[in-house]
């Protein structure tokens, strides 16, 4: 690791995302000329990003090693168009800078399991494709009976143990369920990402990157990375032991009045071998039929109260 590439002791979110983003950025993609014979750093050097964005050298550095803390917002975005962020990456990079120029911490959100009755009943209205709620961390909070047979044995473990990062990177099944799991994982560590950005002390989120870390060399790898990019929508295809390969279109929307939870539902369309694949998963017919979605619900509700 290079001089350069250490990060600040008692830096801040800012500088350690602007440090990882930096390394990300080769000289060519941004138009420039590397010398390879002597080039030590990967990505951009900060005087190199510095130029790139308008600021003085010194003031970057300030800025990456926590020392500055208010950069105005159209310094912001100056880094971002030179760090090359995508949209959400862009707005992340406002958060943080948001979050660095405030002089009191705001109170991490306190964490929470409950789902209100209404939501399960929606849940089981969008059968027969698979559907579940989740907390800002992955926690699987409610679903319906094809929303947990979707993770295919994800139902052996307790409830409280449900999570889907770390099914993703932990499970056995999962690197054979998910077509493309690479992408996978990084969609779940993005998301996590996101979230430590803006409130790094929350204690769900601390303690799941801690196991996650300590048990996964992949999750290691991916969250040096500072991705933040999320998948709201989009496509995916699953190898399901019990009902073979399927490709759904999802859509995850944010729970108003709720502590971070999400929704997430999956959809085919009717007629397709993918339609099929969701009405046997939601029957049962890969597992024996066992458990509603609403009888899960209520154990989720159960053990987290317990």
């Amino acid at each position: 690791m290079t001089r350069e590439q250490q990060p600040a002791r008692g830096g801040t979110e800012l500088g350690r995302y602007l440090l990882a983003r930096r390394a990300q950025v080769t000289p060519e993609e941004v138009g420039l000329t590397a010398a390879s014979r002597l080039r030590r750093t990967p990505g951009l050097r900060r005087e190199e990003l510095a130029t790139l964005a308008g600021v003085s050298i010194d003031y970057y550095a300030r800025l990456e090693r926590g020392r500055e803390t208010r950069p105005s917002p159209s310094v912001v975005d100056a880094l971002a168009r030179a760090l090359l962020l995508k949209e959400d990456e862009h707005e992340h990079l406002r958060d943080l800078a948001a979050r660095a120029a405030r002089t009191a911490p705001e109170p991490p959100i306190a964490p929470s399991r409950a789902v209100r009755p209404g939501l399960t009943l929606l849940l089981e209205s969008l059968r027969p494709g698979p559907a579940y709620i989740a907390s800002r961390t992955n926690d699987l909070l409610a679903w319906n009976p094809a929303g947990l047979r979707l993770f295919a044995g994800i139902e052996g473990w307790p409830v409280k143990q449900r999570n889907l990062a770390r099914y993703a990177f932990l499970h056995p099944a999962a690197r054979d369920l998910f077509d493309d799991w690479e992408h996978t994982l990084r969609g779940c560590v993005a998301r996590l990402r996101a979230l430590a950005g803006t409130d790094p002390d929350a204690p769900d989120l601390a303690h799941l990157v801690g196991e996650l870390l300590l048990k996964s060399p992949d999750f290691a790898r991916l969250w040096e990375r500072y991705d933040v990019k999320g998948h709201a929508h989009g496509r995916k295809t699953y190898h399901h032991p019990g009902v073979g390969t399927f490709t759904l279109g999802y859509q995850g929307m944010r729970l108003e009045g709720t502590p971070g939870h999400r929704l997430v539902t999956y959809y085919a369309e009717p007629g397709t071998p993918d339609h099929d694949a969701l009405v046997l998963l939601d029957y049962g017919f890969c597992d024996g039929g066992s458990g509603t979605g609403s009888d899960h619900a209520e154990s989720a509700d159960r053990e987290a109260d317990s």
